[in-house]
């Protein structure tokens, strides 16, 4: 009998209101929990609106410490009534620093650890550079009651370097919070295509599942430049190990996703497949450069 895992991918639209927002997301949880979900994934920095269009001093205020964060112990006692794993996106402030993080809250309702996002964008409409630090706990998984999990975010999901370093530390299933959507500076730019098949790419390069949660909805954020607005496109998707969509959102309406995925069977696939036994990684050097050339010293 295989190791059968069900995974929840949650998409809504935020509202300004950090408790509106985090009873939303309970609620779907719930949902996804009577589906079957025993992993429920959250979209990214659900507790607002997505500040990051903008720079302002009154945003940084947002972030709070790791420890004994609200939303945290709140999805704690959530996972443990309902018995799920949940990923938990915050923003976090250590200190001097801080951080676009995620705590991985396992079936129990223990925290058994944070991840803080990598590669940090700068463009207009999502100026993270201004509110966060480049993440200092590299690239993780994490052993949950149902798989051993890797969890990256957002930006991150455009690098194949961190899908493949998540999975060869074993990773079974690939998660992705997200908050993407239009383009203020060109309103004819629309990347929600190109978004899903470099992820798709992700799960087939690695034979694993991946799950995919973004947002949607209309947001706007005032500035003494004028408002600002991004559109989020939403279509959260959860692939299967080649790759292919076995649920997909549409780009308006709140949803909770559901897949099953049978661990074992798909871990013989990717042995047989061979792509991880025929790796050559003393040739891979040129990873380490950002020229293609010089090695970094």
């Amino acid at each position: 009998m295989g190791r059968n895992v069900v995974v929840s991918a949650l998409q809504f639209a935020c509202t300004n209101d950090v408790d509106i927002n985090v009873d939303t997301a309970e609620r779907l949880v719930r949902d996804a929990h009577k589906q079957g979900a025993n992993i429920v994934l959250i979209q990214e920095l659900f507790e607002g609106y997505y500040f990051c269009q903008a720079q302002r001093e009154d945003y940084i205020q947002r972030a709070k410490p790791y420890k004994d964060h609200p939303t945290i112990l709140r999805m704690q006692e959530l996972a443990k009534e309902l018995g799920v794993v949940i990923p938990v996106s915050f923003f976090e402030e250590a200190n001097n620093a801080h951080y676009n993080s995620i705590a991985i809250i396992d079936a129990d309702g223990s925290d058994i650890g944070i991840y803080r996002k990598s590669h940090i964008p700068d463009g207009p409409g999502y100026q993270e550079k201004f509110y966060f630090n480049p993440g200092d706990t590299g690239f993780k998984v994490f052993q949950t009651k149902f798989a051993k999990i890797g969890v990256a975010i957002c930006w991150d999901q455009w690098f194949p370097e961190a899908a493949r370093a998540m999975a060869l530390q074993g990773a079974e299933i690939l998660f992705y919070p997200t908050a993407i959507g239009s383009e203020p500076q060109d309103q004819g730019l629309d990347s929600r295509d190109h978004w899903k098949r470099v992820m798709q790419g992700h799960a087939g390069a690695n034979l694993v599942p991946l799950v995919a949660s973004n947002k949607i909805g209309k947001e706007v954020i005032v500035t003494e430049h004028g408002n600002s607005e991004i559109t989020f496109y939403g279509n959260s998707f959860i692939a299967g190990p080649t790759g292919e969509i076995v649920a997909a959102a549409d780009d308006k309406h709140e949803a909770v996703l559901v897949a099953q995925f049978d661990l074992d069977k798909i871990k013989s696939q990717r042995h047989c497949w061979g792509v991880f036994r025929d790796r050559r990684p003393e040739l891979y050097k040129v990873l380490l450069t950002f020229d293609g050339t010089n090695p970094i010293v």
